[in-house]
């Protein structure tokens, strides 16, 4: 969430940063002209304040000279004085609670270095790694391939949940299962991690943490009871709420945390889209990057999580681009992205595999997580980031499709042989 004081001080550097974001700027209006009256209504409020002060030392003075019918005259002339100071504190309650609504559904400001441009064209490629394959005969998808060897099955998790699913079987699941082990061996054995298990429903107020409400309620699979939950999009939500209506001493910083959990997206803005296979699914899984760290290191700290992200493809021999994503295409609670996207070889492109992004003090504010440079010192706002490193059923999409040989085979990267007792070959 944006700081009210800056939005309040900065109006029009925040529409400019809202305009470069496609996003309305009409609730900054509203924001402006609630601010104005919250303003006004104080000012009110401590004007009558002021007088009932005056008024109160005056009839005491009154009562103290003996003159009673007099203070009397007074008391009588103020009496209206205390109910017409809280109708203005009321208002000014009404304003600041609308104000901060409004400032809940407000994007983050895009870093100065984000390139500015409306959708996801204007992105900008800053790296690649690796050269795809040239194959000598026609690439299958990884439904094809999946199927034929028997390790996938979307008609029956259709048959059983619904669309949008899949089961894996034999190799298939031991290769997922071998891909997480080898993340999260990667990312706390050489990149300096704390594993960690969360759970996979949180509360409301976490989502809010984490910006997925108010503005993605819809994303979400609700539970339908009495409790407030749902079921996480991504284990940024628990993991970065860890330490939520904390002060952490600077000492504790910085966090890093990864997280294997299974995901839920209701994808209800994505009819149409990636209906075949494993790209777009309800549930999937994932092994998050999650960071807490002092303002001043988080760009450094969101460089090295990205390259964190991008080892494990690197390991896997997988080609990838990275690119900065444009303030139009950025996710709501990012100052600066980085998508990594993998090498499909039946799509002949590259498809987004890990989104690593800087949140600055936005999430912390939101979850009042702060911290204390020193014993006496004001607890500020730390900064948190988060990425996939990296999404597993893509990798295992990618796996399949740019190791896979003429016979229709797929042979295991190296890397994750020790995974798969020894497997060199799904065939």
């Amino acid at each position: 969430m944006l700081d009210l004081i800056f939005v309040r001080e900065n109006l029009e550097s925040v529409r400019t940063a809202l305009n470069n974001r496609n996003f309305p700027t009409e609730l900054l209006d509203k924001f402006a002209e609630l601010d104005s009256e919250r303003r006004r209504v104080i000012g009110e409020a401590d004007k009558i304040n002021q007088l009932r002060n005056s008024s109160s030392k005056e009839i005491g003075a009154l009562m103290q000279a003996g003159k009673r019918e007099e203070a009397e005259a007074k008391k009588a002339e103020v009496s209206g004085l205390k109910e017409k100071q809280s109708e203005f504190e009321k208002l000014r309650d009404e304003a600041e609670t609308q104000m901060k609504y409004l400032l809940a559904n407000l994007p983050n400001i895009p870093a100065a270095d984000v390139p500015v441009g409306a959708d996801e064209t204007a992105n900008v490629e800053i790296r690649k790694w690796g050269e795809p394959k040239q194959f000598d005969f026609e690439v299958k998808d990884h439904v094809d391939l999946g199927e034929s060897l028997g390790i996938l099955d979307t008609e029956r998790a259709t048959k059983i949940t619904g669309s949008r699913f899949a089961i894996l079987n034999g190799a298939g699941a031991r290769l997922e299962r071998a891909l997480v082990n080898f993340m999260l061996d990667v990312h706390t054995g050489e990149h300096g991690y704390t594993e960690t298990l969360p759970p996979f429903m949180v509360n409301r107020k976490s989502l809010f943490g984490t910006n997925q409400l108010p503005k993605f309620e819809s994303e979400l699979f609700h539970i339908k009871d009495e409790r407030e939950f749902a079921l996480i999009p991504t284990a940024e939500v628990p993991v970065t709420n860890y330490h939520s209506e904390e002060i952490l001493e600077a000492n504790d910083l910085p966090k890093h945390f990864t997280a294997y959990t299974p995901c839920f997206r209701s994808e209800a803005g994505s009819y149409g889209r990636d209906t075949r296979g494993l790209i777009r699914q309800h549930q999937f899984e994932k092994v998050e990057l999650v960071k807490i760290c002092f303002p001043e290191n988080s760009a450094e700290e969101h460089e090295k999580l990205t390259a964190n992200a991008e080892t494990i493809l690197q390991r896997l021999g997988l080609p990838y681009r990275t690119v900065v994503l444009s303030t139009g295409d950025m996710g709501f609670g990012a100052v600066k992205t980085y998508d990594i996207e993998v090498w499909l070889p039946s799509q002949n492109t590259y498809r987004e595999i890990s989104s690593c992004s800087n949140c600055g003090d936005f999430q912390a504010r939101r979850m009042n997580l702060r911290f204390r440079r020193a014993g006496g010192a004001k607890p500020e706002f730390a900064h948190t980031l988060n990425g996939s490193g990296l999404a597993v059923g893509r990798t295992w999409i990618a796996v399949l499709e740019n190791y896979q040989q003429a016979d229709g085979s797929i042979l295991i990267p190296e890397v994750l042989r020790p995974y798969m007792n020894g497997l060199e070959k799904i065939g």
